[in-house]
């Protein structure tokens, strides 16, 4: 399965109740793919899964498969803390008609690398499904390190990578250690277009909720190759997304679709809202953005 493209990382939108706003969700979802999205991305870290019941988290994904068109890649987070519900969550995907699931770690329980090998294998051999992994070690504690991938990286279901630790060079090992094997997926937003000259043809992109115009248009313009408005385009781009790394990311996303003019609601507790400070600070970044 060849990633490509643009695919957002979807937020969940939720009302003044606290419950999920498919409202809200619809008008998300037309803006992105007027916006040239290449596919759907739901119930990732993004999409506060970890604050979700199994219902909640299976509606949004029936609500994203059944808005979807067909070449549209669909890719389900399933992560759950143990391999059991990773098995139990990426079934119930399946039967749904998902491409793909997004898998990072366990949450909470901090495995071994070979405890790792071991979590991925059986879930592969109880499923069937093809996965792109998710590396996102400041948020999980670990890092899937090369003993995982080297064990895993000859399987043709590891589709994929999403390397989300913020390191250009771990992103260059990936490309050239398994090139032809893992696909190198963008995962470090304030460094996507050097993850692109290093072979990624796909961005599992959070920030596609609240600047999907501008993060496509910086995808076709380096496929055009055009470097030298890549650049320009991924600077202009720079200071909202090292704002969105630098912390309450998610909570940046729905203010950034706010911006927008697309309200998504606040965050699960305990998320909090932002600062004032905050929220000027991103919007003041977000301003070269917004008439992209």
């Amino acid at each position: 399965m060849k990633l490509q493209g643009v695919m957002p990382a979807l937020v969940t939108p939720f009302d003044a109740a606290g419950k999920i706003d498919f409202a809200a969700f619809e008008k998300l979802l037309t803006n992105l793919r007027e916006a040239g999205v290449s596919g759907w991305v739901p119930c990732g870290s993004s999409g506060e899964y970890n604050f979700m019941s199994d219902e909640e988290r299976d509606s949004v994904l029936k609500f994203v498969k059944d808005f979807a068109k067909p070449g549209e890649i669909l890719i389900a987070g399933t992560n759950a803390p143990s391999t059991a519900g990773v098995i139990a969550n990426t079934l119930r995907a399946k039967e749904m008609g998902y491409d793909a699931v997004l898998l990072a770690t366990p949450f909470y329980t901090k495995p071994t690398q070979a405890e790792l090998i071991k979590h991925f294998q059986t879930v592969l051999e109880a499923t069937d499904m093809p996965i792109v992994l998710y590396s996102y070690p400041d948020k999980d504690g670990i890092e899937l390190g090369w003993e995982v991938l080297d064990a895993l990286a000859d399987d043709p279901r590891i589709i994929g990578i999403k390397e989300s630790s913020g390191s250009l060079q771990r992103a260059i090992g990936i490309a050239t250690r398994y090139k032809g094997r893992i696909q190198l997926v963008s995962g470090s937003d304030d460094i996507a277009l050097d993850f692109m000259f290093w072979g990624a043809d796909a961005w599992i992109c959070g920030p596609a909720n609240c600047m999907a115009k501008a993060v496509c248009d910086l995808d076709r313009t380096y496929r055009s190759g055009d470097l030298d408005k890549a650049r320009a385009q991924m600077a202009t781009l720079y200071t909202a997304m090292n704002i969105l790394e630098s912390g309450k990311f998610v909570q940046k996303l729905k203010y950034g679709c706010e911006i927008q003019g697309m309200p998504v609601g606040e965050c699960r507790a305990p998320l909090g809202p932002l600062t004032d400070e905050e929220k000027a600070d991103f919007r003041a970044a977000m301003e070269p953005i917004l008439n992209w």
